[in-house]
């Protein structure tokens, strides 16, 4: 009976003491959680849909842009337009007129915005499609090596002169024909 009695009244005591055992444990982890975020900065922006990504408000008060080629395979047309830093190229089409369908307005759950890169040389400028947009690409029409998710590309001062081909039809698993509206 002794025994029972002091087993309960330790367990009685390490319940006590719980909160402090975790407040105790929590602050090493949220640290150490800072310093791996800090460390990240640079990349999670880019694995993150373009509807949810920040954007560099450096970049975005600099002014700065690039010059990007739109050449569309359906009407063998071309448009060269400026696309400011810090900016996705599906967010640039829409801005300026390009037809770049982007149903799911670039939250990586579509391949509409689907490109192909044209020069090998930009392309391998790129950062590396993550697994969610190369799982998107697999659903494209006309995919091809250097086929790109036109969401996931960001204007960047190493990026002026891209020339990018919109296949001549893409996959719309929602709607056929449904073309968002920049808001």
């Amino acid at each position: 009976m002794l025994r029972a009695l002091s087993r309960a009244l330790a367990a009685q005591q390490s319940l006590l003491a719980l909160p402090q055992l975790v407040q105790q444990q929590a602050a090493p982890a949220a640290a150490l959680a800072a310093a791996a975020l800090a460390a990240a900065s640079s990349s999670w922006r880019q694995r993150l849909p373009s509807a949810w990504r920040p954007y560099s408000a450096a970049a975005e008060k600099s002014g700065e842009t690039i010059s990007v080629t739109f050449k569309d395979e359906k009407d063998g047309s071309e448009k060269v337009v400026q696309a400011p830093l810090g900016k996705s190229l599906l967010e640039v089409a829409h801005e300026n007129g390009v037809e770049l369908e982007g149903a799911c307005e670039g939250s990586l759950a579509c391949s509409t915005c689907h490109v192909i890169v044209e020069d090998q040389e930009f392309y391998d400028k790129l950062p590396e499609a993550d697994d969610d947009e190369n799982d998107m690409l697999d659903l494209a029409f006309g995919l091809t090596d250097t086929s790109r998710l036109g969401c996931q590309i960001i204007a960047s001062k190493d990026l002026d002169g891209l020339v990018v081909r919109i296949p001549s039809a893409t996959r719309n698993m929602a709607v056929d024909g449904f073309r968002p509206k920049p808001h």
